[in-house]
């Protein structure tokens, strides 16, 4: 066969096994919208949170936290090195309601990531038989922890990690974090969590449920101090250790805004691109061409090819557009944005390619107004 056909069929198989990944995973994640809530005698929930300059978010977020219809548990914020308004918003609602406490970090220790440090200080003076690791700007639903918690308990889990809905407030930052998500889901293969025979295991930052039993017993944040993806590193060391986890949808109680705008996206990329990629050039540049290959090639290869060739250009094309309006057509919103789909992969390859090259620059990266050495990032393999 020519291998201009062969090439052009390897990549419609690749997009459609990846459709159907997708469409197979929708189906064997569950929804914490069909979970009854938890009721009297349930387990007591320690919410972990790490505040850093979060004035816009924390108070808002703390309240409906504090808000939850949960019978038994308490809210640990700990305010790290905030230079803005979060002390005194944070001080406030201490006053108001007892069950919030908060924890003050002062100087960062070395060889440590400021927010992961931050989750361990207030991992130790939590009293929860489970703990809850919950971003500063996460807006939760008052059942949002009575719901976790039943799934919790009903799968015999010991890490829930709940997906939120997104704040997408523009279109061009919904068209690449809509692309990134296909490519995370499909990357790390979550709905295979569960299964202890999978290496694949799960980690969200908005909502990492987790038993305090299991998070000691692998060492929490101190394992995992300078990774910048520390809510995935922290699933992949409890999936390792044998703790068993899970992922949920988690759209109708929990949302957050991730990013504002697409360059703020860009920025917030410089953190953890490098690291989501083990600090490996040639993998980086290996994903980078393989992504141009698949999501970008087959589009503009169905103008230029004929025959069987063209065919499966276009099988890869169109396999790729529909796994990426799924989500945009279940949610009734933005569906036009997959006619976009390789703009999209190609904004994604800018951005991924700018974050990585900044950090070899730079010898390292800058985050929360700390800058952390490369050298020093590489050497916490997980």
């Amino acid at each position: 066969m020519d291998p201009r056909v062969l090439l052009a069929a390897a990549l419609a198989a690749i997009a459609v096994g990846a459709l159907a990944q997708l469409w197979w995973g929708h189906l064997h994640i569950p929804d914490l919208a069909d979970v009854p809530p938890a009721g009297s005698g349930a387990p007591r929930v320690s919410v972990v949170v790490a505040a850093r300059n979060e004035e816009r978010h924390v108070e808002a977020a703390a309240r409906a936290l504090l808000a939850q219809d949960y019978p038994d548990f308490e809210l640990v914020v700990v305010d790290d090195r905030s230079t803005d308004g979060t002390p005194g918003i944070l001080r406030a609602l201490a006053v108001a309601d007892p069950r919030l406490r908060v924890a003050r970090v002062d100087a960062l220790p070395d060889d440590w990531l400021g927010k992961n440090h931050a989750l361990q200080v207030g991992a130790t003076q939590a009293s929860g038989a489970l703990l809850l690791f919950a971003d500063a700007d996460v807006m939760l639903r008052p059942d949002a922890l009575a719901r976790a918690v039943r799934l919790l308990e009903l799968r015999r889990a010991d890490h829930l990690a709940v997906a939120p809905a997104m704040a997408v407030p523009t279109w061009p930052l919904a068209l690449v974090v809509n692309y990134f998500m296909m490519w995370f889901l499909l990357y790390l293969r979550p709905w295979k969590a569960p299964d202890p025979r999978s290496r694949a295991f799960i980690g969200i930052g908005a909502f990492n449920l987790v038993r305090a039993a299991a998070f000691r017993a692998v060492g929490g944040f101190s394992a995992i101090r300078l990774r910048p993806d520390d809510d995935i590193m922290l699933g992949k060391l409890l999936k390792r250790a044998g703790h068993r986890q899970l992922l949920a949808a988690g759209a109708s109680v929990a949302a957050v805004e991730w990013y504002r705008t697409l360059p703020e996206m860009a920025r917030g990329f410089r953190k953890n691109a490098f690291a989501g990629l083990h600090y490996n050039i040639a993998l980086v540049l290996g994903a980078l061409a393989g992504t141009l290959l698949l999501a970008v090639w087959p589009f503009a290869a169905v103008w230029v090819t004929t025959g069987a060739e063209r065919w499966c250009y276009a099988a890869a094309a169109a396999a790729q557009v529909l796994a990426y309006a799924g989500p945009s057509f279940a949610r009734r919103e933005r569906r036009w944005l997959a006619l976009l789909y390789p703009v999209a992969s190609l904004l994604f390859v800018g951005i991924v390619a700018a974050a990585v090259g900044r950090t070899l620059r730079r010898g390292g990266i800058e985050w929360r107004d700390t800058f952390y050495p490369l050298a020093a990032l590489r050497e916490n393999r997980v």
